[in-house]
């Protein structure tokens, strides 16, 4: 297994993680420890695909790793953030029908050989899930920030662009498959 493919693997073995140290989080809490798990396993993120596009070391192993990686990882964070009271869950549910709703348009274009790579809209949204994520694992009273406005407004952002994203893939699903 190559270096990008067990940075993914790493990604899902640091979920359970990222999850027993959220277990005890209450609305108030700041959680410093899931907030560094999940930052690493962000960071892992950034790197398979950095080493993978750099070393030309892209495996069909990866192209089904990373993305369920990050889907698992962001889908946990973000539905712990809704039972912490700090993410409403209506645009959790946005977020995660429109990875579900993707995954299934991406697994139906490689049934029939059309590979539909992330788009750099896709990536974007990614960033700012990642950044909402983090900031909401800090809550209120960590330094002078107040970080739950802050996430709240990347949360936002990442729902916004989630959607417009999703539309994209859509579009280019339909036009890939002639259906347009």
């Amino acid at each position: 297994m190559n270096i990008p493919n067990t940075l993914s693997v790493l990604r899902i073995v640091l979920i359970p993680f990222f999850i027993i140290l959220l277990l005890p989080a209450g609305p108030g809490t700041v959680c410093v420890g899931a907030f560094m798990v999940f930052a690493a396993a962000s960071i892992t993120d950034f790197l398979d695909g950095y080493i993978a596009r750099s070393t030309n070391q892209i495996t069909k192993l990866g192209k089904l790793l990373d993305p369920i990686a990050d889907k698992i990882l962001t889908s946990a964070a973000l539905i712990f953030l809704v039972q912490l009271h700090r993410a409403p869950a209506w645009i959790v549910i946005v977020i995660i029908a429109r990875e579900f709703a993707i995954t299934g348009i991406r697994a139906m274009a490689s049934a029939e050989g059309i590979i539909m790579h992330a788009d750099r809209l896709g990536k974007h949204k990614m960033g700012a899930q990642i950044t909402a994520v983090l900031m909401l694992l800090l809550n209120n009273r960590f330094w002078i920030f107040n970080w739950h406005t802050l996430g709240t407004l990347s949360l936002w952002v990442a729902m916004v662009l989630s959607v417009i994203s999703g539309s994209q893939y859509i579009r280019r699903f339909m036009k890939e498959m002639d259906l347009a």
